[in-house]
């Protein structure tokens, strides 16, 4: 096998990235994609089978593999009890009447939905979108592009999605450091979705007359549960990382306990029996996430143990290629074709990381990892593989074509705005 360390490390990893997407594009479930790259990887870089094995033994049991496996677990438990209580039609229904504006509703729906990471989650507004929808000069390409790009508007910040989750631990940044970093993006992300909207539609009066005025009281307590989390779960990660900083995981204790918490509420103000609650974690969706994110960070584990990483820096240093345009165009690539976020960061950061550090760049980590989001996520919006976009334009009735059409420039516009920030960022805060 010394044959093997004559082709660069670049090729090799390159030749693994295809082989990964390939099987992504047969439709072979994401987890079982990365075990076998992994795999692959270890191979193509000299391990033999059993250190591969000790490595994804070690990854698997690593305590940050274990948390975050945890946090997305409890994140789709909360989701789904929010779902099957009916809770979040509810918490739609509350706010319908305290807004009279059907195009403030119209984006503010599928964001509330966003609020919570559920796979294929556009499909659940999409029925109040089509509903204030009705009546009104929209197309249903416009429409679904309002309820694609409003239900994401969070994916660059909100702490409850696993990308954010991944990046910060990947990348090790404080979550509320790079939370609180990252928030101008996604209050960017509202505006230029928003502006397509601007003097479009004629509003039919009974899509007013028809809401009446509400308590804002009911609306807060259906929104209780997602409070619980992200108020005591940020501030309790603070508290736990000043309290135990030698704790590798202090700062997602928080967020572990705040979810359970959250847990609870739905499913006790919701009177869940516990048939109904095994029903519930025994999912095989929650199953598969778990089994997703454990691959992905074994993936991790093979490319920084078998010296890829670190191989890979060396050569793109070598060749003098620019850390910008590898931090741009990697994530997004990655992005595109697979149409999942976890996909992108999990590829694409422990590659960077280690190339970050050899030039030097490690003191701007935090610029980068927004970067990654900004550019990786806008390949994520423009995959035809992306479960929301599938499911949004077949709930509409239209086509990608059309969709893409409102999709592009706002997309652009946000990689821009990503780039302007990296710039000044980089110089303001080191």
């Amino acid at each position: 096998m010394l044959w093997l360390a004559e082709i660069p490390a670049v090729v090799r990893v390159l030749v693994v990235f295809a082989f990964i997407l390939v099987l992504i594009h047969k439709k072979l479930a994401l987890g079982h994609s990365f075990l076998t790259g992994s795999v692959i990887l270890g191979l193509l870089f000299g391990l033999q089978p059993k250190p591969i094995v000790v490595i994804m033994f070690e990854s698997v049991i690593f305590p940050k593999t274990l948390s975050l496996a945890i946090i997305v677990s409890l994140i789709l438990v909360l989701s789904s009890s929010l779902e099957k209580a009916g809770q979040m039609q509810r918490l739609l229904n509350n706010f319908k009447g305290l807004v009279k504006n059907p195009k403030i509703n119209l984006v503010i729906f599928p964001a509330l939905i966003g609020l919570l990471p559920m796979p294929g989650g556009a499909i659940f507004s999409a029925p109040m979108v089509k509903d204030l929808g009705t009546g009104i000069n929209l197309s249903d390409a416009k429409l679904s592009y309002i309820n694609y790009w409003f239900r994401h508007i969070w994916e660059y910040s909100w702490p409850l999605y696993p990308g954010i989750l991944l990046v910060t631990i990947l990348a090790n940044i404080n979550i509320v450091t790079f939370v609180l970093f990252t928030f101008p993006i996604t209050l960017v992300a509202l505006l230029l979705g928003y502006w397509p909207l601007r003097g479009t539609a004629t509003w039919n009066n009974s899509t007013t007359n028809g809401m009446k005025q509400q308590s804002f009281l009911p609306f807060i307590f259906e929104l209780t549960p997602i409070l619980i989390v992200i108020g005591p779960g940020l501030l309790l990660g603070v508290i736990f990382s000043y309290l135990a900083p030698e704790l590798s995981i202090a700062k997602e204790l928080g967020l572990h306990l705040s979810l359970c918490l959250g847990i609870i509420w739905v499913w006790i103000s919701n009177g869940f029996g516990w048939k109904r609650i095994y029903r519930l974690l025994s999912s095989f969706e929650i199953l598969k996430m778990i089994y997703m994110v454990v691959t992905i960070l074994i993936f991790k584990g093979i490319l920084e143990n078998s010296h890829a990483a670190e191989d890979i820096s060396k050569e793109l240093l070598a060749l003098r290629v620019p850390l910008l345009l590898i931090t741009m165009f990697l994530p997004f690539l990655i992005g595109i074709i697979s149409g999942y976020t976890l996909a992108f960061v999990g590829v694409a950061l422990p590659i960077l990381i280690p190339l970050i550090q050899t030039y030097g760049e490690s003191t701007h980590i935090i610029s980068y990892a927004m970067l990654v989001m900004v550019c990786g996520f806008a390949g994520v919006l423009f995959s035809p593989l992306h479960l929301c976009y599938i499911l949004s334009n077949q709930y509409f009735g239209t086509n990608m074509s059309a969709v893409y059409r409102h999709l592009w420039l706002p997309t652009v516009c946000i990689i821009c705005f990503g780039l302007v920030y990296f710039f000044v960022s980089y110089q303001f805060f080191p």
